[in-house]
């Protein structure tokens, strides 16, 4: 029997990307830079192959973390393809110091993936090296009408069978786990790639996050929509491509409306179903309860953020871990989402936020009236909101997840 290595304790981990600008302030909000400078400054050797420099450099070295940047001028491999040429480097640097894991942040590691036998090295990818995306893309278009519906069907079907069958799968049997950013994704691969569940590690260090420090609710922006300083303000963001949903979440506010004469709902967002909204909004004579702003920007969509009392997203299509909805967490709002969408594998029902089938409208009625009243615990609810989100986020926590996922997968070749 061949003697297994022992698992060291310092890597030697390559990350591979076309995007890894390491200099960027935005970057280092997305948690991408944090987590490759905070396994190096454990003692791991962290090397980046990308293929452009913010600042036009082909090498930087910065905080323990060598990245080679092969489409600047300086480098040698500038006219080769992006995958040809980082599979060139990733050689040139294995001959020199065997790396143990190459994880590829999107598909630009697959060359060098395909040839892991021969590197003895193991293999993970981004759910983003994946076709996934495309499928998400046509989702997000349906609208909720029989032949838009056959129409998605149709398109995700092709859609799926064509990349699956074209890349994805060819992909997914050189990957040893597979990082995703969201429960959607982890669902996604489960399900329909059929992808192993424990080859599958959750550590959402991808996503463009914000600052979440605590922020304080501009008075100023409350006048400006006529919003009273005792107002009760429930939020919800919408791409108002199904109708259903809001008209739902109007009918349940309808009911709020009469008991509440305080409270006020704003739904932020433009799309095809939007004269809709706004005709079902007078309909149901909430015209001077519901506001409409519109699409707004990421600054302005905080200000509201930070007026709500209650963040709703009853939306299926929900991911889990939309931008907006962390940013309510953060801010301790009270979080309502639906309990057949991934959201249901972040908020934890009664503790942190609850969850509600998209169609009940007594049951988001009562519990709008309740937060409302006073009768129910939303300080506390919004505490536990905000801890979760930072127990989530922190940054030393996944790196630790990071590393654990490394160390599982190493194990699970059977090199170690």
């Amino acid at each position: 029997m061949k003697k297994k290595n022992t698992l060291p304790e310092s890597l030697n981990i390559c990350l591979v990307s076309n995007r890894f600008q390491i200099l960027s302030r935005s970057t280092d909000a997305g948690f991408l830079w944090p987590i490759a400078r905070g396994l190096a400054k454990q003692g791991h050797k962290v090397t980046v192959i990308s293929t452009k420099s913010p600042i036009g450099k082909a090498e930087i070295n910065r905080d323990g973390v060598r990245t080679f940047y092969l489409q600047e001028s300086g480098s040698n491999l500038k006219n080769l393809k992006f995958e040809e040429a980082a599979l060139q480097k990733f050689i040139e640097l294995h001959k020199s110091e065997p790396f143990h894991i190459l994880h590829s942040l999107d598909n630009s590691g697959r060359r060098i993936a395909r040839r892991k036998d021969e590197f003895k090295v193991a293999v993970a990818y981004d759910a983003e090296a994946t076709q996934m995306s495309q499928l998400f893309s046509i989702l997000g278009m349906s609208q909720e009408t029989l032949g838009s519906l056959i129409t998605t069907a149709v398109a995700v079907t092709y859609k799926f069978l064509t990349t699956y069958f074209g890349t994805d799968r060819k992909l997914l049997k050189t990957a040893d786990g597979v990082f995703v950013n969201n429960p959607q994704q982890r669902i996604i691969l489960e399900r329909y790639y059929l992808y192993p569940d424990f080859h599958i590690y959750t550590v959402p260090y991808g996503m463009e996050l914000g600052d979440l420090s605590p922020k304080e609710e501009s008075v100023e922006y409350r006048k400006k929509w006529n919003l009273s300083s005792n107002a009760h303000v429930v939020v919800t963001i919408s791409d108002m491509t199904e109708i259903r949903e809001l008209q739902n979440l109007l009918r349940s506010f309808e009911k709020v409306a009469v008991k509440k004469p305080n409270a006020y709902l704003i739904i932020v967002g433009n799309g095809p179903y939007f004269k809709q909204v706004e005709f079902e909004m007078l309909n149901l004579a909430l015209g001077n309860r519901v506001i409409l702003p519109g699409a707004l920007s990421s600054r302005d969509l905080i200000e509201f953020i930070l007026m709500a009392d209650v963040y709703v997203d009853m939306s299926s299509r929900s991911t889990g871990f939309e931008a907006s909805l962390i940013e309510a967490m953060a801010q301790k709002k009270v979080i309502i989402g639906s309990e057949v969408s991934p959201i249901a594998n972040v908020v934890e029902d009664g503790v942190d936020g609850f969850l509600l089938r998209p169609a009940d409208i007594e049951s988001l009625a009562s519990l709008l009236i309740e937060i409302f009243s006073g009768t129910m615990p939303a300080e506390e609810i919004g505490d536990k909101a905000r801890q979760k989100v930072i127990d989530l986020f922190d940054t030393q926590k996944m790196i630790r997840s990071v590393l654990d996922a490394y160390r599982k997968i190493l194990l699970n070749t059977g090199l170690y």
